[in-house]
């Protein structure tokens, strides 16, 4: 059985949608293709590897006995073939609906080991071809007030990954830059990570990674084996995420979020977590409520801030928490929900990212002192914040 089945969507969600993904030929976007293919939608795989490509479309084509998938070989770097795509799709389909700039480089090593050819290859796949692709298709999208585009950027900034990092990262600003001016039109742009998978690119990156780390690619993968997801659930995460696009518009998540939106991932907790009654956490539950309805205030006050203030402090959150403010939303509503539950294997998952939220909070707290100039307020402030971080300690304590 396919992920896909699993989300309940018809075959004909997408029915009539021209999908443009860059480098899929195989891995997460295969996958992608597959599922969004399943769905409904006309696929167009973008793949420099001919071999790849005439596979992936075939494969597909063959397993749900239809046409939809065509692969169109094509070198995203160069500027005369993004244009021949360009137009091979819109005579072909009118216009594009979705774009996913799925394609990627990943040169791996220390800053200065990295050749400045592999730096400069990297940032043409990884951040110029996605800019480009954009800027061909937009136009089209702005003429009809609709359509999608979607980044897939690698925000770790992991050490030997700058070469791939750098410009992946970059994705997201670009993203955030282009849901602020199309802010008000029908057109919507978010950025999905897939999480951690084995695919073969990410094979030999990590193989490297781990090796100048000191570390074995069995001792990587165990330490990060919770947050390990198979590349036919990422790519599905990509393909649910295009029929939720209104969930995500300017967002950057992750496959595992729009997995869970579609009600087919429930990898927040293992299957022990669901063994209530190891020791009772009910008194915690009043003290994460608390904890809760702080964070839901000051999140809905970011939305409500202008577009450069509301940018900057949800930058600011997930550059200190190490998540999305969007993320922590859903995961902090969960922690309540295992509360009330009393699942404690749950609970204890998630004390790291309650001790990155007191981080934050004490992060708030140095800012406070720096900017409020009025003694009283600055006492008062002071005070409630050093308060939330009292809460969030007797819950760390607590589980």
């Amino acid at each position: 059985m396919m992920v896909i089945e699993r989300t309940g969507f018809s075959k004909d969600t997408l029915s009539g949608k021209a999908i443009l993904i860059t480098g899929a030929g195989g891995g997460i976007g295969f996958e992608a293709a597959r599922a969004l293919a399943y769905l409904g939608a006309y696929v167009i795989i973008a793949e420099i590897d001919e071999d790849k490509g005439r596979w992936a479309q075939d494969a597909i084509n063959e397993e749900l006995r239809s046409n939809r998938v065509t692969f169109y070989p094509i070198d995203i770097t160069d500027d005369e073939q993004v244009q021949r795509l360009y137009d091979y799709i819109i005579e072909k389909y009118s216009a594009l609906d979705v774009l996913i700039n799925n394609a990627t480089v990943a040169p791996i090593g220390g800053v200065d080991a990295v050749s400045i050819s592999d730096w400069d290859k990297s940032y043409t796949v990884n951040l110029r071809a996605p800019i480009l692709l954009t800027q061909k298709f937009l136009s089209g999208m702005k003429e009809r007030n609709e359509g999608t585009i979607v980044f897939v950027p690698s925000s770790g900034a992991a050490p030997y990954m700058g070469a791939y990092e750098v410009f992946k990262s970059a994705q997201v600003e670009l993203c955030n830059t282009l849901a602020g001016e199309l802010e008000g039109t029908k057109i919507i742009t978010y950025s999905i990570g897939p999480g951690l998978v084995k695919t073969e690119t990410a094979q030999m990156a990590i193989e490297t990674v781990s090796s100048l780390m000191g570390m074995t690619i069995a001792e990587f993968y165990e330490m990060n084996e919770k947050h390990i997801i198979s590349a036919e659930e990422a790519g599905v995460g990509f393909a649910v995420s295009v029929v939720n696009a209104d969930k995500y518009s300017g967002q950057e998540i992750g496959s595992i979020q729009a997995l869970m939106d579609a009600g087919i991932y429930d990898g927040q907790v293992s299957p022990a977590a669901h063994d209530i009654g190891s020791s009772d956490v009910s008194y915690l539950a009043p003290h994460i409520q608390s904890i809760v309805d702080v964070f839901n205030e000051q999140y809905d006050g970011w939305h409500n801030r202008n577009l450069f203030e509301r940018q900057w402090v949800l930058r600011d959150f997930k550059k200190t928490v190490g998540m999305a403010a969007d993320n922590f939303s859903k995961l902090i509503s969960n922690i309540s929900e295992m509360a009330q539950k009393g699942n404690v294997d749950g609970l204890a998952e998630q004390k790291p990212w309650l001790k990155k939220l007191k981080v934050y909070y004490a992060h708030q707290h140095k800012l406070l002192q720096g900017y409020e100039k009025n003694p009283e307020e600055l006492k008062r402030n002071s005070q409630v914040i050093l308060s939330w971080m009292d809460e969030l300690q007797k819950v760390i304590d607590g589980i």
